[in-house]
């Protein structure tokens, strides 16, 4: 896959994507970004956002976090998927932020990654919302970068070092939230696939 026929075909998704609000966007601290983001793996950004908007509204930093009871924090966050699991992390996360950071979550990848709940795709789709140039592999983007083999490893881990590979650096955190929004706004299979077999022709 060459370059400008990837860049060609990311612009089009770029123009039939919804305007949806995703998890981990618009809010107003970088620890709220942090741990919405965290929240809304294997869960609906609707449900988060809605969720996190509750949350946020009685603990809205790492110190206030921190010293919730995990009975508290399960109450607020019951509809989110793996609830209980998430609430260890969330408190654990913001304790650690608090204790380490002095409430203010750490922009290296390296460092994020020790947090506990943060993985590789979150860190990484954290970055993204701070302007870094990082590409966050979710379902949706390994999905669509190998339906239009942009990749064909089947290891995000690699589909993210082929998409830096074609995709020039100023794309790199564009690229999670552009082929996010897209696979919301066509839920269907079928119609997203009958989609991406005409994009799959541009060149």
């Amino acid at each position: 896959m060459d370059s400008k026929t990837a860049i060609n075909q990311f612009q089009e998704i770029k123009k039939l994507k919804g305007n949806m609000r995703l998890a981990g966007e618009k809010w107003s601290t970088d620890f709220q970004t942090l741990i919405s983001t965290i929240l809304s793996a294997r869960t609906l950004d609707e449900t988060t956002i809605k969720v996190c908007n509750v949350l946020f509204s009685k603990y809205p930093n790492a110190n206030s976090l921190s010293k919730a009871t995990l009975r508290e924090i399960e109450k607020v966050i019951k509809p989110i998927n793996f609830y209980k699991n998430k609430t260890k992390n969330i408190i654990n996360c913001a304790k650690v932020v608090n204790k380490e950071y002095n409430g203010k979550i750490p922009v290296e990848y390296e460092k994020l990654i020790e947090l506990p709940g943060v993985g590789g795709k979150t860190a990484n789709v954290f970055l993204s919302e701070q302007g870094k140039k990082v590409i966050a592999v979710d379902t949706h983007v390994y999905y669509i970068s190998r339906f239009l083999e942009w990749s064909k490893s089947k290891k995000p881990e690699q589909v993210e070092k082929d998409l830096e590979k074609i995709f020039p650096k100023n794309y790199w955190n564009k690229i999670n939230p552009v082929l996010v929004k897209f696979g919301k706004k066509y839920t269907s299979r079928k119609e997203k696939n009958l989609i991406l077999d005409k994009i799959k022709k541009i060149k």
